[in-house]
């Protein structure tokens, strides 16, 4: 069951809606489904992180002009249960979103996403994403022992800290992978993935029974041919 997340500022209402599109294309929302969807399988059993995509954080209590929407983010230690209509950091035990993902839209202006930057920066985000699709271009943030977000200098094999995951660009388009090796996927893709699996055991169990019916075939064939030939008085073995 989930628990809805009650406003503890009585007199400030935080809007649920930002106004704006969840994605400018089919490319940029693909993205997003998979980073996030992909990040909700990945972290499945761990009760205590939150997942979530396209959803308002506000990092001051009592501001409900502040806030900002991340395509994909994630929150170490806070309940993975719960409704929410917007993550408000004061009845998140002040926790801010540890990670937080934005793809690239041709919407985006070189002052947004320096905003952008500035606002993870200050409110605590420990890893920042930023990729486009149409460039192909990774840039990556981590928060330094100083306190402030630095840039990763090399992002192509570069392994989250928090996460896990492994940022590959050895193909020319970003695969951001589990700790085991496999492409992060939604659950949709998970399915399909485990589908295929199962097709191809069952695949491969159809061919085990079928050279075993042929093995049978071929041992039925030897004793009647033994059978007969001892019945004319010769030894099948000789």
């Amino acid at each position: 069951m989930s628990t809805a997340h009650v406003s503890t500022e009585p007199g400030v209402l935080y809007d649920e809606d930002d106004g704006l599109p969840m994605a400018d294309n089919t490319e940029h929302y693909d993205w997003i489904v998979t980073i996030q969807g992909g990040l909700v399988a990945l972290f499945r059993d761990d009760p205590d992180i939150f997942v979530a995509g396209n959803l308002s954080w506000y990092p001051v209590r009592g501001d409900n002009k502040t806030r900002t929407a991340p395509d994909a983010m994630v929150a170490f230690g806070r309940p993975k249960v719960g409704f929410r209509g917007s993550y408000k950091q004061c009845e998140e035990g002040g926790v801010p979103p540890t990670v937080v993902f934005e793809m690239h839209s041709p919407g985006n202006r070189e002052v947004d996403l320096v905003r952008k930057l500035a606002f993870y920066d200050r409110y605590g985000v420990e890893e920042y994403c930023h990729y486009d699709p149409l460039t192909l271009e990774l840039s990556l943030w981590a928060r330094s022992p100083a306190g402030g977000l630095e840039p990763v200098a090399e992002v192509d094999g570069w392994v989250s800290p928090r996460l896990g995951v492994r940022y590959d660009l050895s193909g020319g388009e970003l695969v951001i992978r589990a700790p085991d090796g496999s492409p992060l996927d939604t659950y949709v893709g998970l399915a399909r993935r485990a589908a295929e699996v199962a097709r191809r055991r069952d695949e491969a169990e159809r061919e085990r029974d079928v050279a075993q019916r042929q093995r049978d075939e071929a041992r039925v064939e030897r004793d009647r041919l033994a059978a007969k030939l001892r019945a004319l008085g010769i030894d099948p073995e000789a």
